[in-house]
């Protein structure tokens, strides 16, 4: 993890996390068995997580950044104030259409492309990109399909989609929405009153070419903009696909890989794009080093981490829900912020698989985790894979921003929000289930 978080001369996280896998592998702690049990939960939620990525990247190849960038600037209408909010929508979006990862990786270009073309100073940019980075990641807790580790301990808790979205939805959003309103407030000074005037077509004259500008039919903002609903409206089906899958007991990657593939034709037919050239774009070193650290975790749950949390936590978390709730969620908070959110969510769902717990408390339990693991690990940048990938990206782009600038917003924001998002599930729960 030092290697991982210290990433010495731009090492990738993949290599020192593979190092780490061989190493418990060759220990003996895990075996080829155990290899196996692993494979089986992480492959199903491997490749939805690639088949939607192969969709965000679709969506650049329809020249889609350099529109929805347009887009967003024309909504403002001139505002900072209106275009921070539209700055939170979007990147929640782009979260709930794909994933939290995917939204980092679609919603940041579009960010930066737009700051870039209003001529921001680099004060001026900042509340933009650390909401819209904070948003987007913690906008995965609504769902579990929207993040690849959520999807990981769904399948080790035996939980469906349906069942995690009917629990989680109601407190996720009402936690976004505090997050958000707990943002404005932290950046409303920093916020411009008005916006320079640009042209919308101007977005077009910067970065990639846009794609569709070589069709003759679909040169105007407008007809672009009704390729790109139709391009979203098709991934809103996708998504909406997957819970369907989930309630009728169909494989949820299925259905995943079976809309990208007909995108990627989509694409091919009406770009000439080839289908192939998604292969070097999608980081696949995220599905490695995550299959690495559920490899290393193992081991350290074959030596008798899981036990020992066992032992320690159960009798505090079998009593009271309230309580057990605000325990787990916690824990899990600070376990994502010092291990990434990866491997605590992990550790965290299996202690629970091995306490004598009800299942309706046991699930819920699992829901406070989630909170941690996807809203309380945004305390610090290397919480979670998505907040590495942001700060990444930052520094390909050459813009930066220091460890104080964003700790002096997440230390404001982020611990509010955990508590408020805890209490809305624990009474949501009792409301909709008669239980607790």
């Amino acid at each position: 993890m030092v290697l991982v978080l210290w990433r010495p001369r731009g090492l990738n996280e993949a290599i020192p996390t593979t190092l780490g896998a061989l190493l418990v592998i060759l220990s003996g702690t895990v075996t080829a068995a155990d290899l196996g049990d692993i494979g089986s939960k992480v492959t199903g939620a491997a490749i939805t997580i690639i088949a939607t990525m192969v969709m965000a990247i679709s969506l650049e190849s329809f020249g889609f950044f350099h529109w929805m960038a347009a887009v967003v600037y024309k909504k403002s209408k001139g505002s900072g104030k209106r275009l921070f909010w539209l700055t939170n929508l979007l990147c929640f979006l782009m979260t709930i259409f794909f994933n939290n990862d995917g939204s980092i990786l679609i919603t940041t270009p579009i960010l930066l492309l737009l700051l870039n073309k209003l001529r921001f100073k680099h004060k001026q940019k900042l509340p933009y990109l650390i909401s819209g980075a904070l948003i987007a990641t913690a906008s995965s807790a609504p769902i579990g399909v929207s993040n690849i580790v959520n999807l990981i301990a769904l399948e080790i808790i035996h939980m469906d989609l349906y069942l995690h979205t009917l629990m989680m939805f109601v407190p996720g959003i009402a936690g976004l929405l505090v997050l958000s309103l707990l943002l404005y407030a932290v950046f409303y000074k920093d916020l411009p009153k008005n916006l320079p005037k640009i042209s919308s077509t101007s977005f077009q004259e910067t970065g990639i070419a846009h794609p569709l500008q070589s069709i003759p039919e679909v040169k105007s903002l407008r007809k672009k903009g009704r390729i790109m609903l139709l391009v979203l409206g098709f991934v809103c089906l996708v998504r909406a696909g997957l819970f369907l899958a989930s309630y009728y007991n169909i494989p949820v990657s299925l259905v995943a890989v079976a809309g990208s593939v007909v995108l990627l034709a989509w694409r091919w037919f009406y770009l000439k794009i080839n289908p192939f050239d998604v292969i070097p774009k999608t980081p696949w070193h995220i599905f490695i080093f995550a299959f690495n650290m559920y490899v290393i975790i193992y081991g350290l749950h074959n030596i008798g981490l899981t036990q020992k949390l066992v032992h320690y936590l159960e009798p505090l978390v079998s009593g009271s829900l309230f309580q057990a709730s605000f325990i787990m969620g916690g824990l899990l908070s600070l376990l994502s912020n010092i291990f990434n959110n990866h491997p605590a969510l992990m550790v965290g769902t299996i202690t629970l698989t091995e306490m004598h717990l009800s299942p309706i408390m046991l699930k819920t339990i699992y829901l406070s985790n989630i909170i941690g693991s996807d809203i309380g690990s945004l305390l610090l940048p290397i919480g979670t894979l998505a907040t590495l990938i942001w700060m990444h990206i930052l520094k390909r782009d050459r813009f930066k921003i220091t460890w104080n600038q964003y700790l002096k917003v997440t230390f404001i924001v982020i611990p509010p929000t955990v508590v408020f998002t805890l209490l809305c599930l624990y009474f949501w729960i009792k409301l909709v289930f008669n239980t607790i």
